[in-house]
């Protein structure tokens, strides 16, 4: 029975009472509490922002990729130079309408391709002008883009192939131009040619590099060409693979193909660019996940920096109190029980900054999403990393001050003034 009551008393009793004497201590200097757990606070609710940016940032971008379509090559014309002047890629007079029916017809993991031809042209309707991109592609493009009608229908195969003068409009130009109205059955004109709109594009929001995707009118490559912007050579052409692992395959084999259709010796130079969505999708997931961790990394010197003042303010705290802890080892109390208390003291601030900082980078997470422009996301993984690391911070940096008053002989303590 003497054996049960020591062990409860050792176990239990003891360890409430240090407890409660240390949580005492805190609540008698609020404010000191208060400011020492403010670092801690602004540590964690830095990392939990920073790393939601980081993760928000990501899944924007990767639903920008996937915006452009499912398991898409995109090849480009190559840049032309001219008096040290780089004009950028798909300025070469490289790719051609054939080139596009050699891939669809020559590679068997090709399943649609759009050839393009875009050019910025001001289009005028029902008494309005407005500036916007003119793309030039196939019948396939929507189907290769993943991308729905609002209302009408896409232009055939036959009006392609006739350079007929139809055109599918976006949303955003077509809300500028005439406003509530349905646009299908509309006339509009590019350039003084007249064309018919025939289909409404949904929404689809903002694309890479930001630019609104639903700002454009879709018209047959052909009439771009023959009708607008008199070039004979493509910018560049949208091609769409049966399978995801068989991108890697199908780029060799149109990079092969376009090689031997322009004549390209071994040695020189591809005069055209093919980039594989997959491996953009991959470079970017890598590239923000760096940035992530860089964001995290910097936000958590904060976090550093709180536990550093934790310990500070412990050490304060313990000369403060010698006399208190000469007392209580005097009275009884063990090195254990003293060691105890100003570990405890040291975390339940830790604890109660890191839970108060999780709320408050929440909060940031929200408002900074709101101000960028796209939705920051908190993982539960960023809010248990910083809520565990700011208690191992309590731990760690409270243990130096709770082992040196654990430390104290309690003659010499009883004396100190």
């Amino acid at each position: 029975m003497r054996s049960m009551l020591k062990f409860i008393q050792t176990f239990f009793v003891r360890p409430l009472q240090t407890t409660l004497i240390a949580l005492r201590a805190l609540r008698r200097n609020k404010l000191r509490s208060s400011l020492t757990a403010l670092g801690i606070i602004i540590g964690v609710a830095s990392v939990v922002t920073m790393v939601a940016v980081g993760n928000g940032a990501q899944v924007k971008i990767s639903s920008q990729i996937s915006a452009l379509g499912q398991n898409l090559l995109l090849v480009f014309a190559g840049s032309r130079h001219s008096g040290g002047v780089n004009s950028g890629l798909g300025s070469a007079s490289t790719l051609t309408p054939a080139d596009g029916a050699a891939i669809i017809r020559e590679v068997s993991e090709v399943v649609a391709i759009s050839p393009e031809d875009s050019t910025s042209a001001q289009v005028i309707a029902n008494g309005r002008n407005w500036s916007t991109t003119v793309k030039g592609e196939s019948r396939d493009f929507l189907q290769i883009r993943d991308w729905k009608l609002a209302s009408g229908s896409m232009f055939t195969g036959r009006e392609v192939a006739s350079a007929s003068k139809v055109a599918v409009i976006g949303s955003k130009t077509a809300n500028e131009l005439f406003g509530p109205l349905d646009p299908v059955g509309q006339n509009l004109r590019i350039k003084n040619i007249p064309f018919v709109i025939i289909g409404l594009l949904q929404s689809k929001g903002a694309g890479m590099g930001g630019n609104n995707q639903d700002d454009c009118v879709i018209i047959p490559y052909t009439t771009a060409m023959k009708r607008l912007t008199g070039d004979k050579y493509l910018r560049s052409i949208n091609v769409a693979i049966s399978r995801s692992d068989r991108m890697e395959s199908a780029q060799n084999q149109i990079a092969s193909l376009l090689r031997q259709r322009h004549r390209l010796s071994e040695g020189q130079e591809n005069d055209f660019n093919i980039f594989n969505q997959k491996e953009i999708a991959d470079t970017v997931k890598s590239v923000t996940r760096i940035i992530t961790l860089l964001l995290g990394a910097v936000a958590g010197i904060s976090l550093l920096v709180g536990g550093i003042g934790i310990m500070n303010i412990m050490l304060v705290s313990v000369t403060e109190r010698t006399r208190e802890i000469g007392i209580r080892i005097a009275v009884g109390a063990q090195p254990g029980d003293i060691r105890l208390q100003f570990l405890i003291e040291a975390v339940s601030l830790s604890f109660l900054g890191g839970l108060t900082g999780v709320l408050a980078g929440m909060g940031a997470s929200k408002l900074v999403g709101m101000v960028a422009g796209f939705q920051a996301v908190v993982t539960t993984g960023s809010i248990i990393l910083a809520f565990g690391v700011s208690s191992g911070i309590g731990i760690f940096f409270g243990f130096y001050p709770a082992h040196k008053a654990a430390a104290l002989h309690p003659i010499d303590a009883l004396r100190y003034e």
